[in-house]
């Protein structure tokens, strides 16, 4: 889910418009900060980190959508690392701050809200997904998740993720979501371009979950 864009200038009313460059850590898991952002240009990476080093990858967002909204909303620390994966534009704000607007414009609480609460059934997705999915299912699925949220011309042109990025993302390693593509390509679901995946059959690619 993507914030609407009409409702981009209550974030910049109370918030800061701050960028980032690429690699550049935005906040680290276990800060103590009550800021959340509004991407407003470019795209991060969401992870957590376990004792041993080891990252799992949440999510990679861009445009319209926010990050550390939890650890606003409830002043706890950050739960995950986020991370810049080229110059990123955003508006960072408190909650404290955004909260008058409420009232004024029912809209916008109904869509953090909202966005809350997907976040919520995301994370369940990919608990169950980690644990039953196999690997053409999980490119799959991801697949289709990122389309969700892409205007008609955007898929056109295609997704934008690298097979580094992907791989990233599911949890398999690079040689394997390479293999996985391959064959979707070769099966007419998808056509690859460079760091460009463009879903040429979506009715084959969701037949793909729970079928191989």
């Amino acid at each position: 889910m993507k914030i609407n864009e009409d409702l981009f200038q209550y974030f910049l009313n109370v918030g800061q418009q701050v960028t980032y460059h690429k690699d550049d850590i935005i906040y680290m898991q276990e800060d103590e900060t009550t800021n959340l952002y509004l991407i407003t240009r470019g795209r991060v990476r969401v992870y957590y980190m376990d004792a041993n080093g080891k990252e799992v990858t949440y999510e990679i967002l861009d445009r319209g959508r926010i990050i550390g909204e939890s650890s606003s909303f409830l002043s706890s620390p950050r739960q995950t690392t986020v991370t810049a994966l080229e110059t990123v534009e955003l508006i960072s704000c408190h909650i404290n701050d955004l909260s008058p607007y409420f009232l004024e414009a029912p809209e916008l609480t109904i869509t953090i809200l909202k966005y809350m609460v997907e976040n919520c059934d995301y994370l369940s997705k990919l608990l169950r997904e980690s644990y039953t999915y196999n690997r053409y299912e999980k490119v799959a699925s991801f697949l289709l998740e990122t389309t969700k949220s892409m205007s008609v011309e955007d898929l056109l042109s295609g997704i934008s993720y690298t097979h580094e990025e992907l791989a990233t993302h599911v949890g398999l390693n690079r040689v394997t979501v390479s293999k996985v593509l391959k064959e979707f390509e070769k099966r007419g679901i998808i056509i690859m371009k460079y760091r460009k995946i463009i879903i040429k059959n979506k009715e084959k690619l969701e037949k793909e979950i729970n079928v191989m």
